[in-house]
């Protein structure tokens, strides 16, 4: 028997939006975060929190964390790892240290990338998905706004001198960071059969494993803690790491992941007017024409072809 999901419904629709909110915003709590805190803490502080909020809700409702019994547990937990370090420690550490350089605005509007990059990915790791004409089209879009993104002074003004740009190696981490999210949400795709809220705890559990040690290596205990960025920490942990984590899965389950994937196109947009308003942020030109740029060939991307006749 074929089972037919319901089309999305109002509440659907505002989760959606307050998703999108959630992660759009996410880029001002780094901002807050980066007050006292170096950028390896901004990353370790929201990751442990949201692992110790995930994992307490997962033993809460009886999912738990995955077992190590069989072949296929052991499969899962590599993947909890895989995930944890690329879409949790990696691109949140990333994106901390390219943030002391960029505007909130430049790094959500990297990430409208993600699901584009997502696709030549796809086509190489995942059994039956293929790079349609759409999706080539697409990506070949988006390409060419991350490159008006990065150089749409230098465009301008006709004059390319990127290797002396200061602000280069802070961009490139921003879109770096895009470029784990994409292999991350490739590693979940081939994740076996798991509990979602149970997967996501176990990667934030693995990415704190890690992560602790790295920065007491490397930046030692922070001197101080101002209430900025404590507050800054807090808000990433409880809403874009955790709450935003349960808000998800409530959405697949509710609308599926296709519905869930039109959350792509607002986090950017909501990352820009955050920052506009709330941290004051100039809104270059440039930013706007790579944004458009962007999500126009993400629209290509995901266009369905035509049946033949």
């Amino acid at each position: 028997m074929t089972l037919h999901r319901q089309p999305p419904a109002a509440l659907d629709w505002g989760l959606l939006a307050l998703l999108g909110v959630m992660w759009g915003g996410s880029f001002l709590g780094v901002e807050l975060a980066l007050d006292s805190l170096q950028p390896i803490w901004v990353a370790t502080g929201r990751i442990a929190l949201a692992a110790i909020l995930l994992l307490t809700i997962a033993l809460i409702v009886g999912d738990g964390l995955p077992s190590f019994a069989t072949r296929t547990d052991k499969r899962v937990w590599l993947h909890c790892f895989g995930m944890g370090m690329f879409t949790n420690a990696i691109p949140f550490s990333l994106l901390s240290w390219g943030q002391q350089h960029v505007t909130s605005s430049f790094a959500g509007i990297t990430m409208a990338v993600v699901p584009l990059l997502v696709l030549p990915l796809s086509h190489f790791l995942i059994p039956g998905e293929r790079l349609t004409r759409h999706r080539v089209a697409g990506f070949a879009v988006g390409f060419a706004g991350v490159v008006v993104l990065i150089a749409g002074d230098q465009l301008v003004s006709g004059s390319f001198d990127l290797a002396g740009d200061s602000m280069l190696p802070a961009q490139l981490a921003c879109v770096a960071a895009s470029c784990c999210y994409a292999f991350g949400a490739i590693i979940t795709r081939l994740c076996p059969p798991v509990s979602t809220l149970s997967f996501a705890a176990a990667g934030l559990v693995c990415a704190t494993v890690v992560l602790v040690p790295v920065a007491l290596l490397t930046a030692g205990l922070p001197d101080v803690i101002t209430s900025t960025s404590l507050w800054g920490v807090l808000y990433l942990a409880l809403l874009p790491t955790g709450a935003a984590t349960i808000l998800l899965t409530v959405i697949i389950r509710r609308a599926g992941p296709p519905f869930l994937s039109l959350v792509n196109y607002q986090v950017p947009v909501w990352a820009v007017v955050i920052g506009a308003v709330v941290l004051s942020e100039t809104i270059r030109g440039h930013f706007i024409t790579a944004l458009v740029i962007i999500l126009a060939g993400l629209a290509v991307a995901q266009r369905t072809p035509r049946a033949a006749s």
